[in-house]
């Protein structure tokens, strides 16, 4: 875990946050972590796992938002030798992966019924069955899920499962916003400063006290992430005369604008994807770090399914 992405001031709610994990960590029971994109739940999830009696094992993590509904089954479960097309050897899934130690199912609330389903399942039998093969196999695993949607209101409209919320609505955490923790913008500044001058080998701009009251007064809808891209953008443009302040600023009239429908900025930036690799699929997804079968469904589920491929 990377000590920088939780550091904190004295006074912060994150501080009780924290010590809420730890007191949690003692024991198995399934954790729900509450909180918006960006806020830092994987680090919460990893920091739980660390303080656990399995911190010795594995801590396996998985985005359910980022796996297309026709991958997910063998993601999750694993598969045989030959079990369908492209399975060319046999895999263990999340669940045996994760067995003695910790699973961390992040977007919880992007899977589908059917997938949710199989989960509650594998939560009370604690056993699972790999795409393909019919022996069954003993996991033990401690589940933490994350979410930045309001599952009940979810599950009186019928897209999540009620069995299921009360399965992992065992002992529930909110990760609380950057704009209710402002104290820590100093703090996690400077440490994203030095982690991302590290990675870049670039030496540190100095942080001026204007451009961090500038930061204090900015709302951060993007959270901690959105403070670790503006720092290493800082970072990038530092040279050009570029200030903290500016970039804040920049933020802030961004933020000004009325916000765009999510599905079309994601067909906007997959646009752009595309473009840049003049097509070619297998390229777009490895800047994305996804399969091309992942992007084709993005690109399906985005309308973007008559855009030119190439090979």
């Amino acid at each position: 875990m990377n000590a920088l992405q939780i550091l904190y001031a004295p006074d912060s709610p994150f501080a009780t946050l924290l010590r809420n994990l730890r007191a949690v960590a003692r024991l198995d029971s399934t954790v729900l972590l509450l909180g918006e994109s960006g806020t830092g739940k994987e680090v919460c999830a990893r920091h739980l796992h660390s303080q656990s009696r399995r911190s010795e094992s594995p801590f396996v993590a998985l985005n359910c938002a980022a796996i297309p509904p026709s991958l997910l089954e063998s993601e999750l479960f694993g598969h045989e030798k030959g079990a369908f097309t492209g399975a060319h050897a046999q895999r263990a899934g999340r669940f045996e992966q994760a067995s003695k130690g910790t699973l961390f199912l992040d977007e919880i609330g992007e899977l589908s019924l059917t997938a949710q389903a199989s989960l509650l399942r594998v939560l009370q039998e604690r056993r699972v069955c790999r795409v393909g093969g019919s022996d069954e196999i003993d996991v033990d695993f401690r589940l933490v899920a994350a979410t930045h949607r309001d599952l009940w209101a979810m599950v009186q409209q019928g897209t999540f499962r009620q069995d299921l919320y009360f399965r992992i609505h065992v002992v529930t955490l909110r990760v609380p916003p950057l704009r209710e923790r402002m104290s820590d913008i100093p703090y996690l500044a400077k440490g994203l400063l030095a982690r991302v001058c590290n990675r870049l080998h670039e030496p540190a701009p100095r942080l001026d006290p204007a451009g961090l009251q500038e930061m204090m007064r900015y709302d951060w809808p993007g959270n901690v992430r959105e403070l670790e891209n503006l720092i290493e953008r800082f970072v990038a443009l530092h040279p050009m005369g570029v200030q903290l302040k500016e970039l804040v600023e920049e933020g802030r009239r961004r933020q000004a604008r009325p916000p765009a429908d999510p599905l079309e900025r994601e067909r906007g930036e997959l646009r752009e994807l595309l473009a840049r690799h003049g097509g070619h699929r297998e390229r777009a997804a490895a800047e994305l770090g996804i399969t091309r079968r992942a992007l084709t469904f993005r690109l399906q589920r985005t309308g973007l399914t008559r855009v030119r491929s190439k090979t």
